[in-house]
């Protein structure tokens, strides 16, 4: 299925970009307040954002908490190196972890060994060596060697911004 954008929906696209980069403001309705924005209905501005997911000039639209602010002050990614037969059975249930935020595949690098990424929130240092042990087990023999690399601070996390458009 061929999904295009016009060139007027172009515009609106561009518009959307601007007001949403940021991210959406804490509404009820976020989609009404967008579609008010723009000057559409809500149902002209959820179909422009599929068309433009489907796109791919969307990648994903998802709540981002700052787990931070939620008490989860230590994180480390935990990196595995798992048997790469084992990686697609393995990589689900590592990411259906609920102390997982993200985890991922990531080639194999000269000098560096790991292959799956895994990164886990906690309250303390002790409860995300807690969270490595658990995934530890969940890989079993699969997992030849892992490590786990803690964040020293905080560093402010942003998705792309592009430069006001002049109209």
């Amino acid at each position: 299925m061929s999904v295009s954008i016009s060139r007027s929906d172009s515009v609106l696209a561009q518009r959307l970009v601007e007001l949403t980069q940021a991210g959406l403001p804490l509404l009820e309705d976020p989609w009404a307040w967008l579609a008010e924005q723009l000057g559409l209905n809500v149902d002209v501005t959820l179909d422009l954002l599929s068309r433009l997911q489907a796109q791919g000039a969307i990648r994903r639209i998802a709540a981002v908490p700052n787990h931070y602010r939620l008490g989860y002050r230590h994180n480390g990614m935990t990196v595995w190196d798992v048997q790469d037969e084992q990686m697609p059975r393995l990589g689900a249930l590592i990411g259906a972890q609920p102390f997982v935020s993200h985890c991922y595949r990531r080639p194999r690098q000269d000098g560096w060994r790991y292959n799956l990424f895994a990164m886990v929130h906690g309250r303390s240092r002790e409860e995300i060596e807690l969270y490595r042990t658990q995934l530890r087990d969940l890989l079993g023999d699969a997992c030849m060697a892992d490590e786990m690399l803690v964040s020293s601070r905080i560093l402010k996390k942003t998705g792309l911004r592009l430069p006001p458009v002049q109209r």
